[in-house]
């Protein structure tokens, strides 16, 4: 399948070098995509793109990438969560939730003892007022990974605002869900390839490999 920037006649993108690169899971934890999850609907759309999270994530340790984990882990005693909807919907869910409460973890099959496990306690957004995209700054990384759930929200919001700080943003469509799963696909032809590139876990593991066979 074609990426956005695969068309015909145009030059292939340049190798992705893994040693300035990071891939971050949003919200791949046991609370968003494990059987008790919040939202039920996004979690079974997400059963679909389990495989490609995992292959990514062993993909990107085997070629040297750093592998972060972006969670959620409740608002530390608020009970003003803000405005937007979706908060209002999900609050319930995760109001017991803190530091430690089994829903913020990590889902199991996705983590590795060498992974960072950034957490937020406020906003939807990964990157917006998060040490995110400072610790991967800090760790000379200059292309970023966005991968997890979901398209619908968090996934865009942290794409547009690593965009602007300067990052090189690359989305694998096999590694991101939203519900419905049909939206998620018209906001990756018509949003995100407008931010970021566009591409599949193969694609991108194999750019990891020809970057690290040409050092």
């Amino acid at each position: 399948m074609m990426s956005n920037n695969d068309t015909p006649g145009k030059r292939p993108p340049r190798p992705i070098d893994p040693r300035s690169s990071a891939v971050v899971l949003v919200e791949c934890q046991n609370g968003v995509l494990g059987p008790d999850s919040m939202l039920p609907a996004l979690a079974a759309e997400a059963a679909d793109i389990r495989d490609g999270l995992r292959r990514l994530v062993t993909a990107a340790r085997s070629a040297g990438a750093l592998v972060v984990h972006a969670t959620f882990e409740g608002w530390l005693g608020s009970t003003d969560p803000g405005p937007a909807p979706l908060w209002k919907a999900a609050a319930q869910g995760s109001k017991d939730w803190g530091p430690g409460h089994p829903a913020t973890q990590v889902v199991p099959d996705l983590l590795d003892p060498t992974d960072l496990i950034i957490p937020r306690h406020h906003g939807l957004s990964p990157t917006w007022g998060t040490e995110l995209l400072p610790i991967l700054r800090g760790h000379r990384v200059d292309t970023v990974v966005i991968a997890g759930v979901s398209l619908n929200v968090a996934i865009p919001l942290g794409v547009g605002e690593a965009v602007h700080e300067g990052f090189r943003v690359i989305v694998p469509r096999d590694a991101a869900a939203s519900t419905p799963a049909e939206y998620g696909q018209h906001i990756l032809a018509n949003t995100i390839a407008m931010l970021a590139r566009v591409t599949t876990v193969d694609d991108l593991a194999a750019s990891w490999a020809a970057a690290t066979a040409a050092v």
